[in-house]
C-alpha cells in the first residue's frame, strides 16, 4: 500500500510539474505605430475586406480570377501542401494514445529423450499475445508536440490564402496591362495614318514651294519612328497573354477583354488601421504561425530534461496444444511501469533546446520584419495611388494644348508663318502625352490593386 502511494503521488507531483516545463502562447510583439508612413487613420473599414468579385467590376476580369483559383498550379501545390499538414497534424493527435499490436507464435520440434535411445518426443508451444505500450505525457511533451504541428496546419492554410492574394493581384495586373497595351497600339496605329496626313501636307507645300525637301524628309522620317514602335506592342501584347494564360493554368494562347475606356473606377480606398494587417494578411499569419511553431518546439526541447513515465501491458496465451489455446489456465497477464531520466547524453538536450531556442527567435525576427514590409508596401501603394491622381488634370490640360498647338502650327505653316519642325514637335509632343495619359491610367489600376493586396485582400 505505501509503494501504491508513494507511486500515485509521485505521479501527480509530474503532472502539477509539467505546467512549470512547458510556457503558454503569447502572440510576438511588432510596432505598427506609424506603420503607414505619414498616414494616420481611425475608420476601420478596410478595401480588403472587400470580396475579390465586389472588387473588380470588369465581368471579364472576375472570370479571369475565378478560372485561375480553379486551376492554377501553384495553388494546387499549395493546396497539396495543406493536406500533407492536415495529416501531420492528425498523427500529433493519435500520438497521445496508446500503442496496440498483437502477435501469434506457432512453434514444433523435437528433443532427444535422455533415458531411451527409442529417438525423440515432439515438442510445441502456441502463443497469441496483445502488447500495449503508452507513454503518459507528463511535462507535456506530446501536446506541445500537437500544438506544434497544428501551427504548421495553420501556416500552411496561410500559405494558400497567400498564394491567393499574390494570384488575384497578378491576373488583375496583367489583366490591366493589356488594357494599356491595346490603347496604347490604338493610338500609335492612329498617330500613324495622321503622320501620313502629314508627310502628304508636307509634299503639297513642296510642290508649293512653302517648304523645302527637309520637310518631307524629315516628316517622314518622324512617321517610320512611329511606326517602328508597333511591333514592339504586339510583342509586349502576346508576351503578357502568354504570361497571364500560364497562371491560368492554359497553354499560352490570346486573352478575352474588355477595354481601358469602360473600366469603371473605384469610388473610395480605405486602408482601415494598420493593426488589421496582423488580421488580413496571409504572409503576417503564416509567419505568426511560423513563430508559434518553433515557440512549441522549443517547449519539446525543454520535456527531454525530465524522465520518461512509460506503461506497458501485455496478455495472451500460451500453450503446448492447440485446443487449449483459449483455456483460463493459459492466460498471461503483464504489466508495468518505468521512468527513464536522462543523465548523460553527450549533450544533446541541452544542444536540441539551443536550436530551438535559436529557431524560434529567428521567426520573431522574420514575424516584425514582414509586419514592417506590410507596412511598406501599403505606404508604396497608397502613395503612388495619390501621385498618379493628381497627375491627371495636369496631363488632360497637356493634351488639350498639345492638340491645340498641332492645329495651329498646320495652319501656320501653310502661309510660311511657322516652321515645319514646329509642326513635327508639335505631334510627337502630342503622341507622347497621349501614350502619357495611358500609363497614368495603368498606374491607377496598378496602385489600386497593389493597395488592395498589400491590405490583404483577395483571399476572402
Amino acid at each position: 500500500m505505501r509503494n501504491g502511494f508513494h507511486y500515485t503521488g509521485l505521479f501527480v507531483v509530474m503532472i502539477f510539474g509539467s505546467c512549470a516545463v512547458t510556457k503558454p502562447y503569447q502572440r510576438p510583439a511588432a510596432s505598427i505605430q506609424g506603420l503607414y508612413r505619414d498616414q494616420a487613420f481611425s475608420d476601420t473599414s478596410n478595401i480588403a475586406n472587400i470580396h475579390w468579385k465586389d472588387f473588380f467590376r470588369d465581368t471579364i476580369l472576375q472570370n479571369l480570377i475565378a478560372e485561375a483559383i480553379d486551376h492554377n498550379l501553384d495553388l494546387k501545390i499549395a493546396a497539396t501542401r495543406l493536406q500533407e499538414a492536415e495529416a501531420n497534424f492528425q498523427q500529433s493527435k493519435l500520438a497521445l494514445f496508446p500503442n496496440f499490436s498483437a502477435d501469434a507464435l506457432a512453434q514444433r520440434g523435437k528433443t532427444t529423450n535422455a533415458k531411451t535411445a527409442a529417438g525423440s518426443s515432439p515438442n510445441q508451444l502456441y502463443q497469441l499475445n496483445l502488447n500495449a505500450n503508452w507513454e503518459a505525457d507528463v511535462w507535456g511533451k506530446l501536446r506541445s508536440s500537437k500544438r506544434a504541428e497544428a501551427a504548421a496546419l495553420m501556416q500552411s492554410e496561410a500559405y494558400r490564402r497567400l498564394v491567393q492574394t499574390d494570384l488575384v493581384s497578378s491576373i488583375a495586373n496583367y489583366y490591366y496591362e493589356l488594357l494599356a497595351l491595346d490603347q496604347q497600339l490604338k493610338i500609335t496605329q492612329e498617330s500613324v495614318i495622321n503622320w501620313i496626313t502629314t508627310v502628304n501636307m508636307m509634299k503639297t507645300l513642296k510642290d508649293a514651294d512653302v517648304v523645302t525637301g527637309a520637310a518631307v524628309v524629315q516628316s517622314e522620317a518622324s512617321r517610320y519612328a512611329v511606326e517602328v514602335t508597333i511591333p514592339d506592342i504586339q510583342q509586349s501584347i502576346r508576351q503578357t497573354e502568354n504570361a497571364l494564360s500560364i497562371l491560368l493554368g492554359r497553354v499560352p494562347g490570346p486573352i478575352e477583354r474588355s477595354s481601358l475606356s469602360s473600366q469603371i473606377a473605384i469610388g473610395y480606398v480605405q486602408t482601415g488601421v494598420p493593426s488589421q494587417l496582423l488580421a488580413n494578411r496571409p504572409d503576417v499569419q503564416e509567419a505568426e504561425e511560423n513563430f508559434r511553431y518553433y515557440f512549441e518546439l522549443t517547449n519539446v526541447a525543454r520535456t527531454y530534461f525530465y524522465p520518461a513515465l512509460t506503461i506497458t501491458a501485455s496478455a495472451g496465451w500460451s500453450t503446448t496444444a492447440v485446443s487449449d489455446l483459449f483455456s483460463p489456465t493459459a492466460l498471461l497477464k503483464n504489466i508495468a511501469a518505468g521512468l527513464t531520466q536522462p543523465i548523460f547524453n553527450n549533450g544533446i538536450n541541452k544542444t536540441r533546446l539551443k536550436i530551438a531556442q535559436g529557431q524560434q527567435q529567428e521567426a520573431l525576427y522574420n514575424f516584425q520584419k514582414i509586419v514592417l514590409t506590410a507596412g511598406q508596401e501599403v505606404s508604396n501603394s497608397l502613395f503612388s495611388y495619390q501621385s498618379v491622381l493628381e497627375k491627371t488634370n495636369a496631363r488632360d490640360s497637356q493634351i488639350v494644348n498639345l492638340q491645340k498647338a498641332v492645329n495651329y502650327t498646320q495652319q501656320l505653316v501653310r502661309y510660311s508663318s511657322a516652321n515645319y519642325t514646329e509642326v513635327l514637335t508639335a505631334e510627337q509632343n502630342l503622341l507622347s502625352a497621349e501614350l502619357g495619359q495611358v500609363n497614368d491610367q495603368l498606374q491607377k489600376w496598378q496602385a489600386i490593386i497593389n493597395l488592395y493586396s498589400a491590405l490583404g485582400g483577395g483571399w476572402k
